[in-house]
């Protein structure tokens, strides 16, 4: 289990495939305190460190993870963000993260805001998804209020800090990203799909 409070992010080194399995090597600030078997999200997707050589560690994406999230558009020198899982004695600062990408959603555009920035993001969605203002959503790993909510559509405000020490200033209008929606919300939106036959 997750946050969304992004830990540090690393960097895409190399790019490996592995049968219908990609696996990729990153650096981070941290690598020298992972284990293997360890879980960690990157841009939200939980994956488990299989390697560890000097600075550098490996995690494979298989197939289905490669068609639920924006992995597969990786190339090395992306830059990622990363956290480590919640340790149980730890405050919750951010909202109950699973780490299982749920889709990707485009981002719509970005709007300087005199320093905050507010991203519009768009998502096909068939009913099993919704957001709603100040709730929360998962944006490439990172907990995020919503501070706009509309149909198959939302935004956000980003602060400074969370621009400068994110992937977020490296997007741009037309970028995938993961999406992973608040579960609570999930939960009734799929109790009301079950009442109305869906």
């Amino acid at each position: 289990m997750f946050t969304g409070i992004i830990e540090a992010v690393g960097v895409i080194e190399k790019i490996e495939e592995n049968g219908s399995n990609i696996d990729f090597t990153l650096t981070c600030p941290f690598t020298n305190e992972l284990k293997i078997d360890q879980s960690l999200a990157h841009n939200g997707c939980c994956l488990t460190v299989v390697k560890i050589e000097e600075d550098k560690y490996v995690v494979t994406a298989i197939n289905e993870t490669l068609e639920k999230t924006n992995l597969g558009k990786w190339e090395v020198g992306t830059v990622v963000n990363l956290e480590r899982c919640m340790k149980m004695d730890g405050r919750l600062d951010g909202h109950i993260v699973q780490g299982h990408v749920d889709k990707t959603g485009e981002v719509v555009s970005i709007e300087n805001k005199d320093g905050s920035y507010f991203i519009t993001i768009k998502y096909e969605d068939n009913g099993s998804f919704v957001t709603v203002p100040q709730g929360s959503i998962t944006v490439n790993g990172i907990s995020l209020t919503v501070a706009k909510s509309e149909e198959t559509q939302f935004s956000v405000a980003i602060i400074p800090y969370t621009w400068e020490f994110t992937n977020m200033k490296h997007l741009k209008a037309g970028d995938k990203v993961n999406l992973e929606f608040d579960i609570i919300g999930k939960y009734i939106a799929r109790l009301i799909n079950k009442q109305n036959g869906v």
